[in-house]
């Protein structure tokens, strides 16, 4: 695969996406932290997909922005854990801070979706 030239503006849709995943990072981390002042073993599970969601909108906010040509295979499996993720919170829904996670992971899902099946 050819890497494509890096000169040119992202698009419209790529910035947003970008936007939500390094939202969607932020809020996973303040939630982890969230998390651990909760304590409990319960939380193991929900810490598990926020750290896998953290990591994983990160690197693919990293990966629009330097044009990689497997952006579209990680916006792909960006959008799984950004599902796990929200899945996960919302075993808490009466927590703020686990919906406000959820719903921005969801928003995450979806504009990752939508780069997963566009040319990068």
């Amino acid at each position: 695969m050819e890497q494509p030239a890096t000169t040119t503006a992202m698009s419209k849709e790529m910035q947003d996406c970008v936007e939500a995943c390094m939202s969607c990072h932020a809020l996973c981390e303040e939630t982890m932290s969230s998390c651990l002042q909760m304590g409990g073993q319960a939380q193991m599970q929900i810490m598990r997909a926020l750290m896998d969601c953290s990591e994983m909108t990160r690197l693919c906010a990293d990966m629009m922005m330097r044009r990689s040509p497997m952006a579209a295979e990680m916006c792909a499996l960006c959008a799984r854990a950004c599902e796990m993720c929200a899945e996960a919170c919302m075993a808490m829904p009466d927590d703020p801070q686990m919906r406000r996670c959820a719903e921005a992971c969801r928003r995450c899902a979806a504009t990752c979706r939508a780069m997963a099946g566009a040319t990068m």
